[in-house]
């Protein structure tokens, strides 16, 4: 009568070291996958702008984006809270929080013109400040900041000039708002969208990088200037999904 080897286990145990070996192996992948979302998340979220096609309905929706987004920024007491409410309700990142991204190697004097509009003197120091305002991995605005030190604390100043702080958040006990001055539309895509020939597929939408400028004088809760901005609004504003 033949036994069986001694140390080989049964057909049964190998079954269920099989089936372990399994579960072990697929909750390795979902997790490498979940550590992948959490760290591009961003990308994840992130839509191409240039996934809406050339239609005039399209064209439509675009332009209604664009509208409702002015019309925030416009009420709102400083530019990073409309962006950063805009940022969270399209879901346009994992952690819906903006940054000021400084760009170097930039200086804008200011103008005489626009030290009359902050009330100052010739000889009064100011400061400039070139900034990417990113939600994400987009790039919602390009700022040119230029602003009287003498008004900010101390305190304010080194986060401005040291940090990737927002302006309106670094200077929050100011109690800023915003008194809009100029209002440029760079693009209209209410433009007629080209005719196409029966069962030919429209083109993707061609949405230039820069929608919308805006200038603004930036106040104290006393109504005392301290900063003027001048704002290029992108068209990743318009970087989620298409309806």
């Amino acid at each position: 009568m033949l036994r069986p080897f001694p140390n080989r286990p049964s057909h049964a145990a190998e079954t269920g070291e099989a089936r372990l070996r399994t579960r072990s192996f697929i909750k390795a992948v979902l997790m490498l996958g979940l550590c992948a979302t959490m760290i591009h998340g961003d990308a994840v979220l992130a839509r191409p702008v240039g996934t809406r096609l050339d239609t005039r309905q399209a064209r439509a929706e675009v332009s209604s984006l664009i509208d409702g987004f002015q019309a925030r920024l416009l009420a709102a007491q400083t530019a990073t809270a409309a962006l950063e409410a805009w940022c969270a309700e399209h879901k346009m990142a994992q952690v819906p929080a903006i940054k000021a991204r400084i760009v170097s190697g930039i200086d804008k004097p200011l103008t005489s013109e626009q030290r009359e509009r902050l009330q100052i003197g010739a000889e009064e120091p100011v400061k400039y400040r070139r900034v990417e305002l990113v939600c994400g991995e987009h790039v919602l605005s390009e700022a040119d900041n230029w602003y009287v030190p003498g008004r900010l604390t101390a305190d304010m100043n080194g986060i401005v000039e040291t940090t990737d702080t927002p302006f309106g958040q670094a200077v929050a006990a100011l109690r800023p708002s915003r008194k809009t001055f100029s209002v440029t539309h760079l693009w209209e895509p209410t433009q007629p969208a080209p005719s196409l020939d029966p069962g030919t597929q429209a083109r993707p939408l061609d949405i230039p990088w820069g929608l919308l400028e805006h200038r603004a004088l930036v106040v104290t809760g006393d109504d005392v200037p301290f900063a003027e901005v001048r704002e290029t609004y992108t068209r990743n504003i318009l970087g989620f999904a298409a309806p």
